[in-house]
């Protein structure tokens, strides 16, 4: 059993983890607000900030749920699929965000003089911030103490279609 004390620390950590994220990527958005910007467009330590943000965020989404099932419960397999889904998605961001320097985007050098962040690359990583909060949505809503998901209702009505459906047969 978790004792207090160690509550506590986990949550003031999770907290932390939260708050610099946050503020990472709040950061590498608002460097041109800021007038901190060093290269004009969103270069390379902008990205690398974000994608640092978005990890510690999604990172302390996953604990503060974790936190909140009670100790010695199994995790289910929609709660395993929920996680694989989440770092799925964060590697859609890594390799949208990191595409040019990586040679395989669309502004890669001798035509560009640096990489910048394309349409491609903003839709890539839009694509993986949604991966990521479906793989938060179906940890979450994965079972923990209870007997069946909460997202059960989807298997029972598309079970019920299948007996109507043999039935009018």
């Amino acid at each position: 059993m978790r004792t207090t004390k160690s509550r506590s620390r986990f949550r003031v950590a999770n907290w932390l983890l939260f708050i610099s994220g946050l503020l990472l990527v709040l950061f590498s958005v608002g460097t041109d607000a800021l007038r901190l910007d060093l290269n004009p467009g969103f270069g390379v330590l902008q990205m690398f900030l974000l994608t640092t943000g978005i990890s510690a965020l999604t990172l302390a989404g996953f604990l503060s749920i974790w936190r909140r099932r009670p100790t010695g419960t199994t995790s289910s397999l929609q709660a395993n699929i929920g996680v694989r889904v989440g770092l799925t998605g964060l590697v859609f961001i890594y390799v949208a965000g990191f595409a040019d320097l990586a040679r395989v985007g669309t502004h890669v050098q001798p035509r560009f003089a640096r990489p910048y962040t394309g349409p491609l690359q903003t839709a890539g990583i839009v694509l993986g911030i949604v991966t990521v909060l479906v793989g938060l949505l179906l940890y979450y809503t994965s079972r923990g103490v209870r007997q069946t998901s909460s997202l059960d209702f989807l298997i029972k009505e598309s079970a019920n279609s299948s007996e109507s459906e043999n039935s009018t047969e």
